[in-house]
């Protein structure tokens, strides 16, 4: 199967207590590993000569195709972890826009921006290119602005025809004019705690399962790309909890090589129930 996930690589530089790093980082980055464990994964990116080669090596190393589109500089956001599910982003640098898609049909595409460089046209030709396109609100919602994060509302109708939709309870709120069934999949989560997902405009409730997390980047991102996979290989809700448990496990374990009789074991504890209107 042919992926192509499309946003920008960003440069994490994440400061925990008296401690900081810098890291490989972005929606693309989290969405490209965990798809490149089932998938042809590709990436369309804009990175700038201060992006470290041996991250992009390392994607490489991953069996992943990288598109770059050539920028004066990389995105790169600062973190500052307060707890475990709480930080403070501040936006220091962004790449270029993302406009045009790389030769060729893809059987999924992912929509990742980090910093609002899809624009609708990129959404429109994705809609063109392939049967199954999901995307994650989150960028698009991020003003490009360098300093603290800021967030936009934005017109929901540049997502209708979607086959998956995610953001979590937050995000949505900043999306007008959206209807669930609008897309075919929509996934509003809400970090450990109960989740809401539509299935054209059915409306049910996950319950993740409890593992213990130290760090929460990147889980939306995971999510997203797990339940896209497994979307186009089982039933709307067996990839809901396989997906929620492949996200859990990857928070416990911070690695995309999951055991799947592990996913699948932990997917046994994922509570999915339809909601019952009176």
């Amino acid at each position: 199967m042919r992926c192509l996930v499309v946003g920008h690589l960003v440069r994490d530089v994440i400061i925990r207590g008296s401690g900081i790093e810098s890291r490989v980082g972005g929606g693309a980055y989290y969405s490209a590993a965990t798809l490149a464990n089932f998938c042809d994964v590709e990436v369309l990116t804009s990175v700038g000569r201060d992006f470290p080669e041996n991250w992009l090596a390392g994607l490489r190393e991953r069996g992943i195709k990288l598109h770059i589109v050539p920028s004066e500089r990389s995105t790169s956001y600062r973190l500052r972890y307060l707890d475990a599910n709480t930080r403070e982003l501040s936006l220091l640098s962004v790449a270029e826009e993302i406009s045009e898609l790389p030769e060729g049909n893809y059987d999924v595409i992912i929509l990742n921006p980090v910093a609002g460089e899809i624009p609708p046209e990129t959404v429109d030709e994705a809609k063109r290119r392939s049967p199954f396109v999901a995307a994650d609100v989150q960028g698009f919602i991020r003003s490009p602005e360098i300093g603290k994060l800021r967030l936009r509302g934005i017109n929901g109708t540049i997502f209708e025809g979607l086959k998956v939709l995610h953001a979590d309870v937050s995000e949505i709120s900043l999306v007008s004019g959206l209807r669930p069934e609008a897309v075919e999949v929509l996934l509003v989560s809400n970090g450990s705690e109960d989740g809401r997902a539509y299935l054209r405009g059915r409306e049910y409730t996950y319950r993740p399962a409890k593992v213990p997390v130290e760090e929460s980047t990147g889980a939306g991102d995971v999510f997203l790309a797990a339940f896209s996979y497994f979307y186009t290989q089982c039933p709307f809700i067996q990839a809901l909890k396989r997906a929620a448990a492949f996200t859990a496990l990857f928070l416990r374990h911070r690695n995309f090589t999951l055991s799947m009789d592990e996913v699948n074991g932990l997917a046994m504890r994922v509570a999915v129930k339809p909601v019952q209107f009176l």
